[in-house]
């Protein structure tokens, strides 16, 4: 066995997402043989890629079959997760994707999946941020227990900067963090703006695979101000299945689809699918209706993300702050690691196939 006869082998073994194969896109790395032994290591795109096991099935049969049956074949796993910043600039200069989760209403479990989706990507070893944007309606300070805590500042480069606190392995900020809870936010859409304008500007998020934003439901001001202010990678749209929430989830679609806003829609989320009852776990109870955000998807040509239950313990851990993905609720981990696994591979898929992600200069 020879390192050329090795690459040649992987050379017939295709990335799925990417439709290239691992030697053509350059993700095998440090190659070691030694006798009928062989390792090397695939560097994929995303920490939490759902197609790992397959990738690694693909290599040693390649190698078996086109290099030596006897082989014995280890693949190692590491990860580079992709990005289309070509050029970082100054705002948020070490942050390789930045993915905002919208509704368009309220009520459909947006904060719900934007936590639960940066826990399962930060399991899957990816380095996460969560930013919660929604102002005058902040979750993140009851969801993850952080209620009363303030950040605190840090001088980086002799500017003062927020630095965001860190619970369950990632990195958190919300408005619900800087202001009495007990007051209520009552700003006009300019000081909102001002503020999102100023948590990534001015606080200091570090290196970091995805930084996810939770978005207020609708679309207004604080969606324009970012994607003004950052170049945004892509939107993960969350609606449950009923009609009242799949029409405003389309405007939802239109908007970032706008020729002048123009930001890839990574997926749709069909949050609160069906209702399980814990005595009787075979059942599925349709209560807002059946696969309305399967249909939505298949209607605009956008990736579906997976469905994620109605279940009680996802209630009460966002109540406790302790979020369904650090629980033990097994079936609806799976579920939204499947979800965030999906979201991951969509975003491989976009940075492969579009263009840079870029700051919208200007919204008519």
């Amino acid at each position: 066995m020879t390192r050329e006869k090795i690459l040649e082998a992987l050379g017939n073994v295709q990335e799925p997402d990417l439709g290239k194969d691992l030697v053509t896109l350059n993700m095998v790395k440090d190659i070691d043989i030694n006798g009928n032994k062989v390792s090397f290591t695939v560097v994929l795109t995303t920490p939490a890629c759902p197609m790992k096991d397959m990738i690694g099935n693909a290599c040693v049969n390649a190698i078996k079959l086109l290099v030596n049956k006897e082989a014995e074949v280890k693949v190692n796993f590491t990860s580079d997760t992709s990005s289309k910043r070509t050029d970082p600039g100054t705002v948020l200069p070490n942050v390789k994707n930045i993915i905002a989760v919208v509704s368009g209403k309220g009520g459909v479990g947006k904060s719900t999946v934007s936590a639960n989706l940066a826990l399962a990507l930060a399991q899957g070893g990816a380095k996460v941020g969560l930013m919660d944007a929604d102002i005058y309606g902040p979750s993140v300070p009851i969801m993850f227990g952080v209620r009363g805590e303030r950040p605190v500042m840090m001088d980086i480069e002799g500017k003062g900067m927020i630095v965001p606190l860190e619970k369950f392995g990632i990195k958190l900020l919300s408005i619900g963090l800087l202001v009495d809870e007990k007051n209520a936010v009552v700003w006009r859409g300019p000081m909102a703006s001002s503020a999102i304008r100023q948590f990534v500007t001015e606080v200091y998020w570090g290196d970091l695979d995805y930084l996810v934003v939770d978005m207020p439901p609708g679309t207004g001001d604080i969606h324009l101000t970012l994607v003004q202010t950052v170049p945004v990678t892509g939107v993960v749209i969350v609606t449950t299945p009923q009609d009242v929430a799949l029409a405003d989830a389309k405007k939802g679609i239109a908007m970032f689809g706008q020729a002048q806003i123009n930001v890839p829609i990574i997926g749709l989320v069909e949050n609160m699918s069906y209702f399980t009852p814990a005595e009787l776990p075979d059942h599925k109870y349709y209560i807002f209706g059946k696969d309305g955000g399967k249909r939505l998807a298949e209607e605009y040509d956008i990736p579906f993300l997976g469905q994620i239950p109605l279940v009680q313990s996802i209630r009460e851990g966002g109540d406790t702050g302790v979020p369904i993905m650090m629980g033990d609720d097994a079936i609806t981990k799976k579920a939204f690691e499947d979800f965030a696994g999906i979201a991951a591979r969509s975003i491989a898929i976009r940075n492969a196939n579009m263009g840079a992600t870029k700051v919208i200069e200007m919204v008519s």
